[in-house]
């Protein structure tokens, strides 16, 4: 059987005393449970400060008759009442060991499964066909893969689909492009579509035939359609190369691009005209969200149609939503996008909301701020162009080679594995660790950094500890937890805690919140290994035990890095 957070045990017994102290039913989420900073308290409950007013009594007498009547079964000594009513929980040392002990026996590190399990399709990465990824990629990509892992780590199923930009007027352009000039190298997906674009911007009579060449791909000519399908293969090795070096779980199975929802847009403006929601603007069928306005109050319209009969990507966005919760039966939908399309992406939620497409679903955009350079601008390269993603990863393994040079026991091979891992897991340990709502500096030293926050101070703690087990050449099989010194409580407290950071960076998709319990929990281990030696410790009872405390760490360590796509080697 799961064992409950150490929050929610706690948070579970204060609220049955409440409820028996004052006939007051609240649910274990509203205890107001919280890590204590203070020393030598574990937990803290702030419950009686906000129910003083609620019972019209003094929150140090609410505290009171909740101490009074509280059930702890050895789970904690009896609460401290402190200040104006805090109760300061300490826990039982036995009850500490047995719980971690517990925890190391278990392959999930004590992470419950969701009771309730969601089909939840994630939209992410969405690159453009024919265009190379660029770091404005980066984002979206990490964050929406982390995302991934997390929910299915806790149970969720989870349906990503990656929306290619593969349909619209550029690819006549591009396509009669590859036929005027058939020996033009499409390996260069960049300097393929600038080509083009230049002839399309400079000859009259290309760009008509690039405006025909559309209307042929949007009807389904078979040769059209053939030299469409050579850019989005070409495209596509492009991509799979980045995700792989990235590290990104997302396969051909999960490409949805643009032309997947071709034949759904008919149908979606039926049924909206069906409903009464559309208006005639200017020649285009538009609905009008309500609450909806620019600057000068007049009211914001989504294009559903184009006065020329196209469709744009609000349309193509429409039958997204359409499509994943009719026909795919989606229960949440994601969409892991900059937080510039804030609004587009309310406006659509609220026409499918009234289009009865959302019923029953939850719909939410997971906005995240940009990559900036050290001005403080969106990252570009020196000649003002987007900085391609691949390259930024090779220079970021290139960088993090010169690191792991100076380890000479390496061998050459695992040299290259090693600084492959730290690289890119420097570059997405650097996105993910901050609010995903900020813009972030991309600061190569900041991000290498051996000391602070950063996915390589992780990694050699993790490589540290395999080098301790090493040494100590015994497995820590099942020795009971010995936790005598107040370094090895603390780590026990910080260990206890992986399922909480897991759950919080799941519900609130926050990385960062994970990222942030890793460091807490290398930072203690750093301070354990420093006050209680290992492999020479006082007796062979605590050897036991501390070799079975490292043994912990490092899997937490190893758990909580892959699920947030990072690898952790075993030397560094």
């Amino acid at each position: 059987m799961q064992q409950l957070e150490v929050s929610e045990e706690l948070a579970r017994r204060v609220v049955a005393a409440l409820r028996r102290a004052f006939d007051v039913e609240l649910s274990p989420a509203e205890a107001l449970i919280a890590v204590s900073a203070r020393d030598g308290v574990d937990y803290q409950c702030n419950l009686a400060m906000s129910l003083g007013k609620r019972l019209g009594k003094p929150p140090r007498e609410v505290a009171a008759g909740i101490v009074e009547q509280l059930e702890l079964d050895g789970v904690a000594d009896r609460p401290e009442i402190a200040g104006p009513g805090f109760l300061n929980f300490v826990l039982r040392r036995e009850w500490l060991e047995q719980r971690v002990a517990e925890q190391a026996g278990d392959e999930r590190l004590g992470v419950a499964l969701v009771a309730q399990p969601k089909r939840i399709a994630l939209d992410y990465s969405s690159p453009n066909v024919a265009k190379e990824m660029h770091v404005g990629h980066l984002r979206t990509s990490v964050i929406g893969d982390a995302i991934a892992r997390l929910l299915r780590f806790v149970g969720h199923e989870v349906l990503p689909h990656n929306h290619l930009g593969d349909w619209g007027t550029p690819f006549g352009m591009l396509i009669e492009y590859r036929l005027a000039e058939p020996d033009a190298d499409r390996g260069e997906l960049n300097a393929f579509y600038q080509a083009a674009r230049q002839k399309f911007d400079s000859d009259e009579d290309f760009a008509n035939r690039s405006r025909e060449r559309v209307v042929k791909l949007q009807s389904g000519d078979p040769e059209t359609l053939a030299f469409w399908q050579e850019l989005i293969d070409e495209s596509t090795r492009h991509f799979n190369a980045v995700y792989r070096q990235l590290g990104i779980t997302l396969t051909d199975a999960d490409v949805y691009g643009e032309s997947f929802y071709n034949p759904y847009l008919g149908k979606v403006v039926e049924e909206l005209e069906a409903d009464g929601l559309t208006e005639v603007s200017d020649g285009a069928v538009c609905v009008f969200p309500e609450g909806f306005h620019n600057r000068e109050g007049d009211r914001l319209p989504l294009i559903v149609r184009k006065r020329d009969g196209g469709y744009g990507y609000a349309a193509t966005d429409l039958a997204t939503v359409r499509y994943w919760t009719t026909e795919r039966g989606a229960t949440d939908l994601l969409y892991v996008v900059g937080s510039p399309q804030a609004q587009h992406f309310a406006m659509v939620f609220a026409v499918c909301r009234a289009a009865g497409w959302l019923d029953g679903v939850h719909a939410e955009h997971i906005g995240f701020g940009s990559v900036l350079g050290a001005d403080g601008k969106v990252m570009r390269t020196r000649a003002g162009e987007s900085v391609k993603l691949a390259d930024l990863l090779d220079e970021a393994v290139s960088q993090a080679a010169e690191i792991v040079a100076e380890r000479s026991e390496l061998s050459a091979e695992e040299q290259q594995q090693v600084a492959h891992a730290v690289g890119v897991g420097a570059v997405k340990y650097a996105d993910l660790s901050g609010d995903r709502e900020r813009d972030y500096v991309f600061d190569w030293n900041r991000m290498l950094a051996k000391e602070g926050n950063t996915s390589v101070y992780l990694q050699y703690a993790h490589a540290r500890i395999e080098s301790i087990l090493a040494k100590a050449g015994e497995s820590a099989g099942d020795a009971p937890i010995l936790l005598a010194k107040p370094a090895e409580r603390a780590l026990a407290l910080t260990l206890l805690r992986f399922s909480e950071a897991v759950h919080a960076a799941t519900s609130a998709y926050a990385p960062h919140k994970l990222c942030t319990y890793l460091y807490d929990a290398a930072v203690s281990f750093s301070r354990f290994y420093e006050q209680c030696p290992v492999l020479l410790a006082e007796t062979p009872e605590l050897r036991a035990s501390r070799v079975q405390l490292a043994t912990l760490t490092a899997r937490t360590l190893v758990q909580g890095l892959a699920l947030l796509g990072i690898e952790a080697p075993r030397r560094l």
